[in-house]
């Protein structure tokens, strides 16, 4: 399963942490949706390279999940109580979404952001393409 995430967003980077530190067997790996790697997958899945960057995008078994579902799946992927979370997939998907947009446009005034995406360290380098 890889995630495309917003490179250079700090609540974005801060969530990856969160499921690096919950990954433990590494079933998450990661890419900026700026990066290489990340545009490819969008082109692979004949989506348009974006340049406002404001969605999480899970790639997993040759499918994407954007926005609420990408969000929900990762949770149902993780250990742990964290799969609970996948119980919002009954409320209906332009409420999710509404909220999911609500967050997604205020997360640089939330927590900021970085003028380059982040570097991974040398121990986690293998689970960013």
């Amino acid at each position: 399963m890889i995630i495309l995430f917003d490179g250079v967003c700090n609540f974005c980077n801060a969530s990856i942490n969160f499921l690096i530190d919950r990954d433990p067997k590494g079933v998450f790996r990661f890419a900026a949706l700026q990066s290489e790697p990340g545009r490819e997958i969008l082109a692979k899945h004949n989506i348009k390279v974006i340049t406002d960057f404001d969605s999480v995008i899970l790639e997993k078994d040759g499918k994407l999940y954007q926005k609420s579902d990408a969000a929900l799946e990762i949770a149902r992927n993780m250990n742990g109580l964290w799969k609970l979370l996948y119980g919002f997939k009954i409320v209906p998907k332009f409420i999710r979404d509404f909220v999911y947009d609500i967050v997604a446009k205020n997360r640089y005034r939330f927590m900021g952001k970085m003028d380059a995406c982040r570097l991974p360290t040398p121990e986690l380098r293998a689970r960013f393409l």
